[in-house]
């Protein structure tokens, strides 16, 4: 079974009143909700499972995906609640619903790219985790990966140096034994932990060339909006 985990549960405070009375991930893009692009998406990539880590306005998100039948999908549901876990937490406390090793991703972002490609090359490596990386240079947000000659050296999501030339792309893979010993509840940051495993050799990195598209800030919630139009949804 292939699984994958959508981190869903953020507040959205960039976007201002969009996101006042619902979250990012029902936002209208070119028609439908921002999710609807990222289940049919997963469902082209022969994906079964998908867990969505919710909190803040989980229940609409509920409301509108429902079991995931209408997408082809089982949908289960992690709820963090009134206390919010960070990502790293969130995806600890939906752990029970997961496999051996599941794909994570951000509940505002699209990336189209081969997912059965990247998983192909984490199962070959046989590392602890894998995160994807596009060459960035600056363009897209701050560089944080340190990425050479195939080899990922190196993340850090606030000290950036000047070999920084990659940027995380939103799309990683997890094997469950990296969160053994985590406790349920914990609060943390995934960020802090692709740092600790890039640091102990245990993080794959996987180049990918294509953009991606997201609806965490107005102007990329404007090029999604525009993606979409000019696909045809």
């Amino acid at each position: 079974m292939r699984s994958a985990a959508i981190l869903a549960g953020g507040l959205g405070t960039r976007l201002g009143a969009l996101t006042a009375q619902g979250p990012k991930a029902l936002i209208p893009v070119a028609g439908k909700p921002f999710i609807a692009y990222q289940l049919e998406y997963l469902r082209k990539q022969r994906f079964n499972r998908v867990v969505l880590c919710v909190g803040h306005y989980g229940e609409q998100i509920k409301e509108y995906v429902g079991d995931g039948s209408r997408f082809g999908l089982d949908v289960l549901y992690s709820d963090e609640g009134d206390r919010l876990l960070g990502t790293g937490g969130a995806l600890r406390k939906a752990l029970p619903l997961l496999g051996d090793h599941f794909f994570v991703l951000y509940g505002d972002s699209y990336l189209p790219i081969d997912f059965l490609a990247v998983e192909a090359c984490f199962l070959a490596n046989k590392q602890l985790a894998l995160m994807t990386v596009l060459k960035n240079d600056g363009l897209w947000d701050k560089s944080n990966v340190v990425f050479i000659e195939g080899q990922l050296l190196q993340y850090d999501k606030w000290c950036a140096n000047e070999q920084m030339r990659h940027i995380d792309y939103g799309l990683s893979i997890f094997s469950a034994e990296v969160f053994a010993g985590v406790e349920p509840e914990s609060r943390f940051d995934l960020a802090d932990l692709f740092h600790d495993l890039a640091l102990r050799g245990q993080l794959r990195g996987y180049e990918v060339f294509q953009r991606f598209y997201e609806i965490g800030s107005f102007a990329g919630l404007q090029d999604t909006i525009n993606h979409f139009h000019s696909w045809g949804n």
